[in-house]
């Protein structure tokens, strides 16, 4: 009877003792789910050139590019939620000539999604996109009269569609059919003048302004969003991101085109090299030009905007 007792007491004991230990792993005090991930990120690139007695010649150059990316993203099972702020300036001075303006663009992406089960790939989304600019732009070395400001332009597209995404590829494509995007010129001047696709101002035989230009106009239409990213060696990554827009009412079939395609280089933690290509086209943004040297810019058709970008710099990343 003492031997049966002893024996229940040591099962007991041992079963209570092994309860516990198994409580405190699977639930531990401090288990907490992370939906949020954030990236708090900024850059410099800096490049100088200086001669003294060079004899094939030179101008002494120095410019800068100050880059920065805030992005949050809420992910759980069966939705999602991506925000994202990119922010970029340059400057460029040259001997004996002004400052001058190289690069300037703020974006803020905005998009929600959710799927019926864990094993679909295909998410119902809705997404908005801004771009704009933070200072203005002049046409060098004429800096009289700016030729873009804040909001002039500024873009804003809303629409409602389909996700892709694929985790392993990391690769995404949004498809909306229906798409709403804004082109606004708030600054007056440029919209008289019918810049960036508005409708601009008119004015009788004697130059008497009869009505102002419009600030904004809406195109209806669909768009078509692709990211993918890739790893290709070691620590050279290829990102790119491509857009294409058709507005069904104005000009249905004619495309707006908006392709990055960028190569990241990374050194060492905080020291990383960029190659980049810009290509844009958009059919409501018309080609000026001066022809006839007689200072007056003449309106000519669209055409395709391309910019090219080759920077090393710190980058500096933060909780």
């Amino acid at each position: 009877m003492k031997l049966n007792f002893l024996a229940f007491i040591f099962l007991y004991s041992s079963f209570y003792s092994y309860s516990q230990v198994d409580v405190k792993t699977v639930k531990p005090e401090n288990d907490t789910i992370q939906y949020w991930k954030k990236i708090n990120k900024i850059g410099l690139d800096l490049t100088e050139v200086a001669y003294v007695n060079w004899s094939t010649g030179g101008s002494n150059s120095i410019s800068g590019l100050f880059n920065a990316a805030f992005i949050r993203k809420y992910k759980e099972d069966l939705l999602f939620w991506n925000n994202e702020l990119f922010l970029t300036y340059g400057l460029n001075k040259q001997q004996e000539r002004e400052w001058q303006k190289t690069e300037d663009a703020l974006v803020i992406n905005s998009t929600f999604g959710f799927k019926k089960d864990t094993l679909s790939k295909f998410y119902y989304s809705a997404k908005l996109n801004f771009n704009t600019q933070i200072g203005s732009g002049y046409n060098y070395p004429d800096t009289d009269l700016a030729t873009s400001k804040f909001m002039a332009p500024g873009y804003l597209l809303a629409g409602v569609g389909v996700k892709y995404f694929n985790k392993l590829e990391n690769f995404n494509m949004y498809i909306s059919p229906l798409t709403l995007k804004s082109t606004f010129v708030l600054d007056q001047r440029l919209a008289d003048e019918g810049t960036y696709g508005v409708k601009k101002a008119v004015y009788d035989q004697n130059g008497n302004l009869i009505s102002k230009g419009e600030r904004s106009f809406t195109e209806f239409g669909a768009l078509l969003s692709v990211v993918w990213e890739k790893e290709i060696y070691t620590n050279v990554n290829l990102s790119n991101r491509i857009r294409l827009y058709s507005d069904y009412i104005r000009n249905f079939g004619n495309i707006d085109v908006d392709w990055e395609l960028n190569l990241n280089l990374t050194v060492n933690k905080y020291v990383k090299a960029s190659i980049g290509t810009h290509l844009k086209y958009d059919d409501q943004i018309k080609y000026k030009e001066d022809k006839n040297n007689d200072g007056v810019l003449e309106t000519y058709g669209s055409r395709i905007q391309f910019k090219q970008l080759l920077g090393i710099g710190l980058v500096y990343e933060f909780p």
